[in-house]
């Protein structure tokens, strides 16, 4: 089923965003992480939507076909063909020295993998760390995914705040400081 909506760009920091309508979110099969390919004002592309915390869903828009703050024209498909994620290098390093953590790693679906490494993100470098270490712990048991892990939450540290879109904190706190 093609969802059609039009999304509006927003900058966070140096990044682009692309977030979805609520609607157009509550036609994908899940609230966490969705893989996706279709078009952006007519021209083919394939991401990761990214949970933004509070019911729908966002990405980090790449290309130079519209300026940010414009709207864009979406048709997107969820699709099973999940994209391969880019493994951090401190991850890579930690996975290279636990070989039978390393095995159950290359044996899992890349879902699987991207729910590691987003629940790995975070912007202390201690909690990074600890979570690496407990990563490789439970592979090497033979754990295929992380425990305790809210996948409705945005997990990119760079544009969030406590698991929700910067973007959307921000509408959420000047609506309850003008009714205030």
């Amino acid at each position: 089923m093609t969802i059609h909506c039009k999304a509006k760009l927003f900058k966070i920091g140096s990044w682009t965003i692309i977030e979805l309508p609520k609607s157009a979110s509550a036609k994908l099969p899940s609230r966490g992480m969705a893989m996706v390919e279709g078009t952006i004002n007519g021209f083919q592309f394939q991401a990761a939507l990214e949970p933004d915390g509070k019911g729908s869903h966002w990405f980090r828009y790449n290309k130079t076909m519209c300026e940010a703050g414009g709207t864009v024209t979406l048709a997107i498909e969820p699709t099973k063909e999940w994209q391969e994620p880019k493994a951090p290098a401190d991850l890579k390093k930690a996975l290279a020295a636990a070989p039978q953590a390393h095995t159950i790693w290359m044996s899992i679906t890349p879902i699987a993998r991207w729910d590691w490494i987003r629940w790995i993100r975070t912007k202390q470098s201690e909690t990074r760390r600890r979570r690496i270490e407990k990563a490789c712990a439970m592979l090497k048991v033979g754990k295929r995914r992380p425990c305790c892990f809210n996948r409705a939450l945005c997990s990119e540290p760079y544009v969030s705040n406590n698991g929700v879109l910067k973007r959307t904190q921000t509408t959420a706190a000047k609506a309850k400081r003008a009714m205030k």
